[in-house]
């Protein structure tokens, strides 16, 4: 890791460089870092934006949809300009507009049980802003056999969640299957397509995730690991859950000699 900066990195960076708990030394870890963004919307717009202009030295942005008008209410990566283009290549353009010195890499994909493997190997941190149960548990159940950290928020009409997972960090971190061990039935939970959402809502949980994203990678604050945040955006609400790791999680707590497992997406309800 190196500390050759740029004049011009130095006055990009300045504001983070001054932070005792940045300095040249977070900067520099920020650069070396790779963060993939699964989903290119509501959440993964805000995240990618802010991630960008932290200077994160490479991040994947992965996303199958095209954009339409409906997306502009709230994914604020995008313009009018895009409409009609893959979200990923929409994204990317921002991405680098904000800031052309880091690599950002679009890929235009459906994740699935047949790439979330070499997805999730080819980065540090993995962002979950996908808005469908079958994608989550597929990432969810790859992060925790590559041993990645995932940081995964959702959304719904003036409500958000996000935690960051990491049970191959210690035996005290869940992962998302403690948490919510099968998904709910077919359409027990609407979607946002369903029920709406706020467009703010989702740029608050997306930016947590940038957050939280970063604090990963520098090594600073309180992890959100084991912990649940819930917001409620109408009655300005927060609320910490404390989580524990389940002793008889299939995923994260195997019986000895048992393998993890990736459930196929094609054995999910979306």
């Amino acid at each position: 890791m190196t500390l050759d900066f740029s004049e011009a990195e130095v006055a990009r960076y300045s504001r983070h460089i001054l932070l005792r708990e940045v300095g040249g030394t977070g900067q520099a870890k920020l650069r070396a870092a790779s963060v993939l963004i699964i989903g290119a919307g509501g959440l993964g717009s805000p995240a990618a934006l802010y991630l960008a202009a932290a200077g994160v030295g490479r991040i994947g942005i992965v996303d199958h949809d095209v954009l339409e008008l409906s997306n502009l209410q709230r994914q604020i990566s995008h313009t009018m300009a895009g409409i009609g283009m893959p979200k990923v290549n929409s994204a990317a353009a921002a991405m680098r507009a904000i800031n052309p010195d880091i690599t950002v890499v679009p890929i235009e994909a459906r994740v699935g049980a047949d790439n979330i493997a070499g997805l999730v190997a080819d980065h540090d941190i993995i962002l979950d802003g996908t808005d469908n149960f079958a994608t989550r548990y597929v990432v969810a159940d790859a992060c925790v056999q590559g041993r990645k950290t995932l940081i995964s928020a959702a959304v719904l009409r003036f409500e958000g969640q996000i935690s960051t997972f990491k049970p191959h960090a210690g035996a005290e971190f869940p992962c998302y299957r403690c948490l919510y061990p099968e998904p709910p039935p077919q359409g027990a939970v609407p979607s946002c397509s369903q029920a709406g959402v706020l467009g703010p809502v989702t740029g608050v949980m997306g930016t947590l995730q940038a957050t939280e994203a970063m604090k990963e990678i520098l090594g600073i604050g309180t992890s959100l690991a084991g912990r649940l945040l819930l917001w409620d955006a109408l009655d300005m609400r927060f609320r910490m859950i404390t989580l524990k790791r389940d002793p008889a999680c299939p995923t994260c707590s195997p019986p000895a000699g048992s393998p993890r497992w990736i459930t196929p997406l094609n054995q999910i309800n979306e």
